[in-house]
């Protein structure tokens, strides 16, 4: 390189420089330049992989995290918190004292004389741990020694869509970074060739209970665009165009992006978005796809003992367990973050019939996602997260009379979830709620909490880990949230 190109690349960096200060994304121009050897640094911070150097702020327990939410919100009820007292108070009124103010969905109104309904299933306590679990539930109950149940969640919202981006993005509204987006702007990829956050989605099959699959729950909002959740199609081809046109070889391919790159960094230098970075680098992702997502979604090298762990639905594309399989192959890969979104927990009239088929299509592979992960020493440095957005209501909705139509309303102010791997103590049960499960009764676990302590266990400071925007430091857990250091290890 000859001075005077010297000189114009140093005049283009400080240019950069210049833009960033009033608006260029900080992460996506680390990458751009430690990707291209500007700026590359030899310590083991997070702007080796493309984050921020600044992280992570502690040692993190976690290297990736694995987010199984199940739309529509799931019965705690029924599934994970047995309440003796609600069954032995079947079909009376509930006591005033119990609601107070309590605000329900319009379906419900007024809660004040609605009717208390007991489990569906018989409970049992299930390991060394004691954990009760229902029936509905025989392989979660398998692996309840590793497991983390928090039953004390509650949240603000009492509808689907600001419930589940509240527990996202940690605002009901849209247009703030999702978590996924978060990790990846903080911490970078450790995968090369897949993108680092990926969602994939499913319903169980002849649901009336579906939820909507907004974009949002997995936007990257005022970040740039490059940290938003890359979704995976429910297909053996879950990434479209990955092939070339008949005709193009890798060789033409990678020359017309080159060209197209040098215009791109060309524009990029002279007006400073951010979003002409994140074209460059989803161009180049695109590109390294081509092989790694041709062999992520091969099957063929998983055993037949594999494949049955998960169950039978593991070998139809777009399933639950399918994308469970998947998410642990993304694992292997280096993938920071999977979402897996599954739809049809909603069961306002369908307790006695969907919420069957609910957990035969999530059970059996939620708990084999976490032995494989367990068994290929995978789990001690993979969060796995099990939950809805919140739980449904010990009273029925519907006609005690007619137990084909028995349901339940939506309930914020209690519900369960669980975790496991990544620093979180197996084999326990944190927080509790009142004898009919309708309150939070001890150790309350904020969805602001839930947000801060996954943070924490992936090395991130979540007080510190803030975007400026519009002239005010956002974060995900806006101006809440405390780590539950009791469920940690």
């Amino acid at each position: 390189m000859n001075p005077l190109q010297q000189n114009q690349q140093h005049l283009n960096r400080r240019h950069f420089f210049g833009r960033n200060a009033t608006g260029i994304g900080t992460a996506a121009l680390a990458s751009l330049l430690s990707r291209d050897g500007f700026g590359a640094t030899a310590t083991q911070d997070a702007s080796a992989n493309g984050g921020l150097a600044s992280l992570p702020h502690l040692a993190p327990k976690a290297k990736r995290v694995i987010y199984l939410f199940q739309n529509g919100a799931p019965t705690h009820v029924d599934l994970f918190d047995w309440k003796p007292t609600l069954k032995k108070l079947h079909t009376e009124p509930v006591p005033s004292s119990y609601i107070g103010d309590r605000r329900f969905s319009t379906m419900t109104g007024n809660a004040d004389g609605k009717l208390l309904l007991a489990p569906i299933e018989p409970f049992a306590q299930h390991g060394q741990s004691g954990a009760w679990v229902s029936e509905l539930m025989p392989h979660t109950a398998k692996i309840a020694d590793e497991l983390c149940f928090v039953k004390s969640m509650h949240t603000e919202q009492v509808n689907h869509a600001p419930a589940i981006n509240f527990m996202l993005s940690g605002s009901e509204m849209p247009g703030r970074p999702t978590m996924g987006a978060w990790m990846t702007y903080g911490l970078g990829s450790e995968a090369e060739e897949l993108p680092s956050f990926v969602v994939m989605t499913s319903i169980t099959k002849d649901t009336t209970c579906g939820q909507i699959f907004y974009d949002f729950y997995w936007g990257s909002g005022f970040l740039p665009s490059r940290f938003q959740g890359v979704k995976f199609r429910g297909s053996s081809d879950p990434v479209l165009y990955a092939a070339n046109p008949a005709g193009i070889s890798p060789d033409m391919r990678r020359n017309w992006l080159d060209v197209i790159s040098e215009i791109n960094e060309h524009k990029l230098q002279e007006f400073g978005d951010p979003e002409i970075a994140t074209r460059i680098a989803q161009y180049e992702m695109g590109f390294k796809m081509q092989s790694s997502i041709p062999e992520l979604a091969d099957l063929s090298s998983e055993s037949e003992e594999t494949l049955n762990m998960y169950g039978p639905g593991v070998r139809e594309p777009g399933t639950f367990a399918y994308n469970c399989l998947m998410a642990r192959r993304l694992a292997e890969r280096g993938c920071r973050f999977t979402q897996l979104m599954h739809a049809g927990w909603d069961q306002h009239t369908s307790l006695t019939t969907e919420l069957y088929n609910q957990c035969r299509d999530t059970d059996q592979a939620s708990a084999a996602l976490v032995m494989d992960l367990k068994r290929r020493g995978l789990l001690d440095d993979t969060l796995v997260i099990w939950g809805g957005e919140f739980g449904r209501t010990p009273f029925l909705q519907g006609d005690i009379k007619n137990r084909v139509r028995w349901g339940r309303d939506h309930h914020p102010y209690a519900f369960t979830v669980w975790m496991a791997g990544g620093g979180v103590r197996p084999g326990i049960s944190y927080g509790a709620t009142d004898d009919l499960g309708i309150n939070v009764a001890e150790n309350p676990v904020h969805v602001h909490d839930l947000q801060a302590t996954i943070l924490n266990q992936m090395g991130i400071d979540h007080e510190r880990l803030t975007y400026k925007f519009q002239g005010r430091q956002f974060r995900l857990t806006d101006v809440h949230g405390h780590v539950v250091r009791d469920v940690l290890i």
